[in-house]
């Protein structure tokens, strides 16, 4: 659906089309990074990003907007307005400074800082990503032995997800690798239990992160869903494909792609239609509330889950709160065909009174902080998940026909 590009405006679609034509070749992709670090490590004013104001601009202008929010609290505003003027119903805002030196509690204190601060950034009704493991070192060893966190890392977490709930901002602690994973999702469940419980109003304050591509998350999401039916609290899934691949042991990860594909597919339908599958087994009695996050690129889930939406809506079943989201200068092609689909579903709505229409919900998912941190931020996602990276070329061709559309409609041939 080409068409759909049409809602972003030419410099972005410009840019894209630049950068995915270099992430989408390894050879550009690694040189590009190998220079993007070199140019970050150096010490020579030349290639420094804060004193060469050339240099500076060059990387404004291409990799720092095309992937991140700004660097005040006014550059993130405008960003987040932009992109709901888009059609986008908000941002997901991280901080770019994932882990902080130091130990506890100094790092704790500082963490929690930032993590506030970014809740302030954000708008009501958005999502704000963290990571616990942002607490530092202790804070992975704690994850790791399975064990509670400090006092002074509970009060910490307490005073964000308090300021998240104040206003109306969900919050995504990002998943960790599997050494530390139990320990992460239990901190999870914990303030899950808090902060998304019926006595609190039962709005999805925080959610946890579950990984496809670990054969053990099917079991561990069955398992969270009979334990908030139990508790009587509703549970925030954000569901991704994973992002450890690696650095995980391999035996821990389905054997190819397409059973990575065929688990999130599985369990994604599971939690649309609330109800037990081959890859979910909690007994559809038993389901609590749920507010589901997609995190994906992946077109054909994307699809799958708005066909999905669309048979329950015409049969008139009660739609499972869901969020779709993805990258801030990655797979537009994704979010733009879904913002279309929204605004369809809007104007059927208008026209037909009783109309069968789904107004899904799309988030970009963004991070705010200086250059340098942004940029850091970046390279670390792309050694994280070396395969992403370099899975652009459908965006690529997507941003050439979009181009390719409106330079026929300037010489009216569109």
């Amino acid at each position: 659906m080409p068409a759909a590009l049409s809602c972003l405006p030419l410099s972005q679609v410009l840019r894209t089309y630049f950068i995915t034509s270099i992430s989408s070749s390894p050879l550009l992709l690694g040189a590009s990074t190998k220079v993007l670090r070199g140019m970050l490590e150096s010490k020579s004013p030349l290639f420094s990003i804060e004193k060469n104001p050339l240099l500076r601009s060059l990387l404004w202008h291409t990799f720092y907007l095309q992937f991140c929010a700004g660097e005040t609290q006014r550059q993130v505003a405008k960003i987040n307005s932009e992109l709901r003027t888009q059609g986008y119903s908000g941002v997901i805002l991280e901080y770019a400074l994932e882990v902080l030196k130091g130990g506890d509690p100094a790092t704790a204190k500082a963490n929690e800082a930032a993590d506030v601060k970014t809740v302030e950034m954000a708008s009501p009704g958005d999502f704000v990503g963290l990571k616990w493991s942002g607490m530092g070192p202790q804070a992975m060893r704690l994850m790791k032995e399975d064990v509670e966190p400090s006092e002074r890392m509970q009060e910490a977490m307490h005073a964000v997800c308090a300021a998240a709930r104040d206003r109306q901002i969900s919050l995504l602690p990002a998943a960790e690798e599997t050494w530390s994973l139990t320990g992460f999702l239990n901190w999870t469940m914990n303030m899950q239990r808090v902060y998304n419980s019926k006595s609190a109003g039962g709005q999805p304050v925080v959610y946890s992160t579950y990984q496809a591509y670990l054969h053990s998350t099917p079991a561990t999401i069955s398992r969270h869903l009979a334990i908030a039916k139990n508790e009587d609290f509703t549970l925030g899934i954000k569901l991704v494909r994973g992002a450890y691949l690696w650095s995980e042991e391999r035996s821990l990860i389905h054997p190819s792609i397409e059973a990575t594909h065929a688990a999130y597919d599985g369990i994604m339908e599971a939690l649309i239609k609330r109800h037990p599958n081959s890859w979910l087994t909690t007994p559809s009695e038993s389901w609590p509330e749920i507010s589901v996050v997609l995190a994906t690129h992946n077109a054909v889930s994307v699809s799958t889950a708005q066909k999905l939406r669309q048979t329950q809506i015409k049969q008139k079943q009660a739609l499972t709160k869901l969020s779709f989201a993805q990258l801030q200068g990655m797979a537009d092609e994704v979010s733009c065909t879904l913002i279309a689909a929204a605004k369809a579903a809007e104007e059927t709505k208008m026209q037909t009174v009783g109309a069968a229409a789904v107004r899904e919900r799309v988030y970009k998912c963004t991070t705010w902080g200086s250059m340098s941190e942004c940029l850091n931020y970046l390279l670390r996602r792309a050694a994280e998940n070396k395969d992403a990276a370099s899975r652009t070329q459908e965006t690529r061709r997507a941003m050439q026909t979009e181009l390719g559309r409106r330079m026929k409609g300037m010489v009216g041939m569109a």
